[in-house]
């Protein structure tokens, strides 16, 4: 009995040295990967649903949750409704930008087709993501007062997004 609790005890300790090397190694790619403001950003769009935004102003009450994605991004789909679903519940702000994913009636017809309704600036040829130094689909920034205070990339669930816009209010 003794031999046995010592192989567990082995392989949990062993389990959470490589947990907490994953957990490492996985924020600080994050952290390199992620979008950067430029200098002097353009925060007035139109999206393709009509609507002015001036995300200077929108950050300015609370923080903002800027998506970037794109229709031929597999990932993106994975992520995609935990966007909306933050989105619909109108706690943040939620403004996404479709990446070279073609022209805005296309994107509008990609957003129905899969019943997302979060704002979209259309990015037809990734000038904005470039401005932003954008490496990978999906990342996140989130913006306070006209201002990036984070940047993310990859698969995040809405409830750690919304945890995030929570604490930065």
């Amino acid at each position: 009995m003794r031999m046995i609790n010592k192989k567990i005890g082995l392989w949990v300790k062993s389990f959470a040295i490589y947990a907490l090397v994953f957990i490492v190694i996985y924020n600080v790619v994050n952290w390199w990967r992620q979008p950067m403001m430029p200098a002097n950003p353009v925060l007035q769009f139109t999206t393709i649903q009509g609507q002015t935004i001036d995300l200077q102003k929108m950050s300015q009450q609370r923080p903002v949750l800027v998506y970037f994605w794109g229709s031929w991004c597999g990932v993106c789909r994975q992520t995609s409704p935990s966007v909306d679903k933050l989105a619909k519940s109108a706690d943040y702000p939620v403004v996404s930008v479709a990446v070279n994913s073609g022209e805005p009636n296309e994107v509008q017809q990609y957003l129905s087709q899969h019943g997302w309704q979060f704002l979209t600036i259309n990015d037809e040829d990734g000038k904005i993501f470039t401005d932003w130094q954008g490496q990978v689909t999906p990342s996140f920034i989130i913006l306070k007062d006209g201002k990036m205070v984070q940047g993310l990339t990859g698969i995040h669930p809405a409830w750690e997004l919304k945890l995030r816009l929570w604490l930065l209010r």
